[in-house]
């Protein structure tokens, strides 16, 4: 079936769709039904259903003669360290730590907070917890001890399993000073701990409280897998609130496993038994998606990477992991092809390696500019392809559905909605707008199986935050428009399409025309207050190595261009060169808080920031540019 067939027939039978893909599932109790409307615009998926998580990405693999296959090949330049985990050895692993947990009084329902850095045993905590039915909210290894307590309130964990530190080009994260304090801070005390020692960098552990990872597994009883409720949690992921206090978004497991299971053959093109690699970290939704879960789920070999795009040891480091290990369908982040791409411009550490075995990139988790997929087609010779999706959704909205029928690539789109998502771009009140028009992307109810059916204990906040805006619809907080062909191009969060004179402008559509610019490797654009034309678009360059051209000539160049592609509507005069950009540790640029500091607003340095100190080198460009304005 083609792809236009697939999607008519969830249009036609969204109901019917979803029961057959759920035939892929190993049910304790199958399902009768897909969906439960019963509190619209709340919905379920699967509720009467019996199922684990644990039992469909590990055990039933094993059990279907899988045992010997490589289940997880872990990389880690900064330690010097490979190891390969079979589907059998992580059967045990997990049965094991499950029963630990188990042992210590971990019951289905409670609530265990995993701080842990890019390691095999953080993804063997995940699965034990699913194994027993337990919650797990994995929290980016490294993150502050407020941002960490804050967690621990919300959650309530009877547990935290952290390692005693992480490791970073240069210098070594220490975790378990950054977890007593957080417990100090918190409200809620969890009962215990577990910590994985390192051997970079071993901790104090507090008698009574703390255990090894090791030594809490010796002698325990293996766990078996606990059957759960269809929308029983798997786990919470918390994401940034605009309020500060961070959102729990909720996965339940039924649609979560059937979801996903479809995702790694109709998207990404893998079969069972074949490796995939997501360069991610376990600390946000691409890996819980795709590092941890639909690889094992589809039974694939998961590769689990501890390093960065350049500098572990160089710009060839992807190659390398891709060339050894026979990954068939790689999946990042743009950012971290801009990095490749600014320290070898010529691609010339790919020659090294033999890449023969890719048969394609995705990218996810920003913008994916024109020149950057054009970088990558060229240098790589596969397909690249955009995807969009978000924490909440926990898979592809808008994607090319490669494993089913290859559509043609429009650079600068994601290409088209996934069944399970009517992706509509509406104006301020709600109605739908023309092709080609910029407006709110929105998504009409009901959202598809495994994506966020509330937040953790605030339901409320939930309907306020993506449900009242346009009623009958989720609302995304990006914008975009859609083409007469149904190919969405999602331009900027909602927050940055600027207002310029009355005339509504894309800060994506800008940084695509700067991108494209020979000496540009990154940027961004941001709106800031003027007093004449309400907002006025800023744009931050950093210049491709090699690059020695003055930097005032290289930002004439730029404004012109804008001028050139947009039009003089842009008003398009302020630009600066700076050596880096503030990032969050996913790579996102931090445009929100560039905005603010430009505005002269308030605003909270997030604890993902990847280093505070860019934020100096962003205030001085701003001065530069004659920002914050005065009067």
């Amino acid at each position: 079936m083609s792809y236009r067939d697939i999607y008519a027939a969830w249009q036609a039978d969204p109901e019917a769709f979803w029961m057959d893909q759920a035939r892929a599932i190993d049910w304790d109790v199958a399902p009768t039904r897909a969906l439960d409307d019963s509190r619209a615009p709340l919905y379920t998926w699967f509720a009467d259903a019996r199922v684990n998580t644990c039992f469909n990405a590990v055990d039933r693999h094993v059990r279907n003669g899988r045992g010997d296959q490589a289940a997880i090949i872990y990389d880690s330049p900064l330690t010097g360290t490979k190891s390969v985990t079979t589907y059998a050895e992580l059967q045990k692993q997990t049965a094991l730590f499950a029963g630990a947990l188990a042992a210590k009084g971990v019951t289905k329902g409670d609530r265990v907070i995993i701080y842990m850095p890019m390691v095999p045993e953080a993804l063997v905590a995940m699965l034990a917890c699913t194994r027993i039915g337990a919650i797990h909210s994995v929290v980016f290894g490294g993150f502050a001890a407020g941002e960490l307590a804050t967690r621990i309130d919300d959650a309530t964990p009877k547990a935290v399993i952290a390692a005693s530190c992480g490791i970073e080009p240069g210098r070594i994260v220490p975790y378990k000073p950054l977890l007593d304090g957080a417990i100090e801070q918190a409200r809620h005390k969890p009962e215990f701990c577990v910590i994985l020692q390192r051997d970079q960098q071993p901790a104090d552990l507090i008698s009574g409280r703390d255990y090894d990872w090791h030594e809490v597994q010796q002698g325990v009883a293996p766990a078996d897998c606990v059957p759960v409720e269809g929308d029983h949690p798997a786990y919470i992921l918390y994401t940034s609130g605009t309020t500060g206090q961070p959102k729990g978004v909720v996965r339940p497991t039924a649609g979560h496993l059937v979801s996903l299971n479809w995702t790694m053959k109709s998207i990404y093109g893998v079969d069972p038994g074949e490796v995939f690699w997501a360069a991610s970290d376990v600390g946000w939704v691409v890996g819980h998606s795709y590092i941890c879960y639909a690889p094992l789920i589809h039974g694939n070999t998961t590769v689990l990477f501890e390093g960065k795009p350049v500098g572990t040891p160089d710009a060839g480091t992807f190659w390398r992991v891709i060339s050894e290990h026979n990954v068939r369908s790689f999946f990042t982040a743009p950012t971290a092809f801009r990095a490749i791409k600014r320290e070898d411009p010529q691609a010339e550490e790919l020659a090294k390696y033999d890449i023969s075995c890719l048969r394609a990139l995705y990218l996810a988790g920003e913008r994916a500019d024109p020149d950057t997929i054009e970088w990558a087609q060229e240098k790589l010779g596969v397909p690249v392809y955009d995807h969009w999706w978000q924490t909440e959704t926990g898979f592809t909205i808008a994607g090319n559905p490669a494993g089913i029928q290859p559509l043609p690539v429009k650079v600068g789109s994601p290409t088209v909605a996934m069944p399970g998502y009517d992706i509509q771009v509406l104006d301020e009140d709600g109605q739908q707008v023309p092709h080609g028009t910029l407006g709110a992307i929105a998504i009409k109810l009901p959202l598809p199986p495994g994506t966020v059916p509330t937040l953790w204990q605030a339901e409320d906040r939930f309907v306020k935050s993506y449900l009242s805006r346009f009623p009958g619809y989720y609302e995304t907080g990006d914008a975009g428009y859609l083409d007469s062909d149904g190919y969405l191009f999602v331009m900027a969060r909602t927050d940055d399409v600027i207002n310029v004179a009355g005339h509504r402008l894309s800060t994506g559509a800008m940084e695509e025309v700067l991108a494209s610019h020979p000496d540009v490797a990154e940027c961004a654009v941001i709106g800031v207050a003027d007093r004449l034309k309400g907002q006025l678009p800023m744009g931050f360059i950093c210049l491709t190595k090699g690059v020695d051209k003055p930097h005032d000539q290289v930002e004439a160049e730029c404004i012109a261009l804008v001028r050139d592609r947009i039009g003089p509507v842009a008003a398009f005069r302020l630009v600066k060169v700076v050596d880096r950009l503030p990032k969050t540790r996913s790579g996102k640029i931090l445009r929100g808080v560039m905005g603010k500091i430009a505005d002269n607003e308030p605003f909270k340095v997030p604890a993902t920031i990847e280093d505070p100190a860019i934020l100096d080198e962003i205030v001085t460009a701003l001065i530069a540019l004659g920002y914050p304005e005065k009067g």
